[in-house]
């Protein structure tokens, strides 16, 4: 069973890096890293999806999703720790993952300020934001 972390009032700005330290529920097959200015404003979706082996990242704009960005990489997996990097800046995302691997994704909307963080699929132990 899943449970739903969120805040509504994350004070990220571009320059920003947030780090996440949690544990992947044993009962899942994906788990959701979100981004943006609320739940449907999203300027990342960050989704790796085990049965698939890869990890899709996306934005929502109301009820449009945009365009998945996929990348074939597995590092993830039911009931693993994880400890993971999301730098935002003006341009794009950074997303480094627990085996130092990183990806880009473009901030395709613009916004150079976020206020909404929502996680799930995972136990969080910790989250920074510097």
């Amino acid at each position: 069973m899943s449970e739903k972390f969120e805040v509504t009032n994350l004070n990220m700005k571009s320059g920003m890096s947030l780090k996440i330290k949690g544990k992947i529920h044993n009962d899942v097959n994906s788990f959701t890293i979100n981004l943006g200015q609320g739940k449907e404003t999203l300027n990342l979706h960050f989704n790796p999806r085990f049965n698939e082996s890869t990890i899709v990242c996306n934005t929502l704009d109301g009820s449009s999703w945009g365009q998945e960005q996929r990348e074939n990489h597995s590092c993830f997996s039911p009931g693993s720790e994880v400890k993971l990097t999301l730098t935002f800046q003006d341009k794009d995302f950074k997303v480094t993952l627990p085996d130092g691997h990183s990806l880009t994704f473009p901030n395709r909307l613009g916004h150079n300020h976020l206020r909404y963080l929502s996680m799930d699929g995972l136990q969080i132990s910790s989250f920074k934001l510097e």
